[in-house]
C-alpha cells in the first residue's frame, strides 16, 4: 500500500520540518514514509492526516477523484493550519485535494515580512483580495492590492505577502498544480 503523504504536502505548501513539529515525528521518519521504506501505524498515519488537515483515506487513496463528485466547506468549517515559518494562517477550501490541479484556500498574511522566507512552486497562482490590502514582494519590484483586486502569476517566481494597514488582510488563493508533481524535480 502506497501512501501519498508527498503529494498531498507538497499540495498543501507544507515544508516536511512543519509537518514534523506539526505531527510530533521525526523528520527522518517522514522522509522514509515519503520514500516508501516506511509504512506508517494507523494511529501515525491519523496524526499525520490531522496535521495536514485530510481525511485519512486521502494518504492512502489510489483511486481518481469521481467526476461526478463535488466538494463544500462551508464558512464555519475550515480548518485553520498555520504555516510556522511563513506565519501566515490559511483555510483550505476543498476536499479530496490529493486528487485535484486547483486547489483553493483563504489566506490571512502577517503584517510584517520579517521571517516569512520567499516560496515558489511549480504551477500557477491566482490571488484576490477579500478583504483589506496586501503588498506582494516578488523580490525585484513590489504589487500593493487593494481590496476587490486580484492578480495571476507564475508561482515559479518567488513571492511573499504581508498584510497592509490596520485590517487583517483575506485573500482567497487558488494554487494550480499539474497532477502528481509531474514537472518535479
Amino acid at each position: 500500500m502506497s501512501i501519498r503523504l508527498k503529494l498531498l504536502r507538497k499540495k498543501m505548501g507544507v515544508t516536511l520540518e512543519a509537518l514534523a513539529e506539526r505531527s510530533g515525528m521525526t523528520k527522518s521518519y517522514l522522509s522514509k514514509v515519503e520514500r516508501g521504506l516506511n509504512t506508517p501505524s494507523i494511529a501515525a498515519a491519523l496524526k499525520l492526516a490531522k496535521a495536514l488537515h485530510v481525511n485519512v483515506e486521502e494518504l492512502f487513496n489510489e483511486a481518481e477523484a469521481d467526476l461526478d463528485s463535488y466538494s463544500v466547506v462551508r464558512q464555519g468549517q475550515r480548518q485553520m493550519l498555520t504555516n510556522s515559518e511563513q506565519g501566515s494562517s490559511y483555510a483550505v477550501l476543498a476536499h479530496q485535494v490529493s486528487d485535484r490541479n486547483l486547489l483553493p484556500f483563504m489566506m490571512f498574511p502577517p503584517a510584517e515580512f520579517a521571517g516569512t522566507t520567499f516560496k515558489e512552486h511549480v504551477g500557477e497562482e491566482f490571488l484576490f483580495v477579500h478583504e483589506g490590502r496586501v503588498e506582494v514582494d516578488f523580490m525585484t519590484e513590489t504589487v500593493i492590492l487593494e481590496r476587490g483586486d486580484a492578480l495571476h502569476f507564475n508561482a515559479q517566481k518567488p513571492h511573499r505577502l504581508r498584510s497592509l494597514g490596520g485590517v487583517q488582510a483575506q485573500l482567497l488563493v487558488v494554487v494550480h498544480s499539474e497532477p502528481d508533481d509531474a514537472h518535479e524535480h
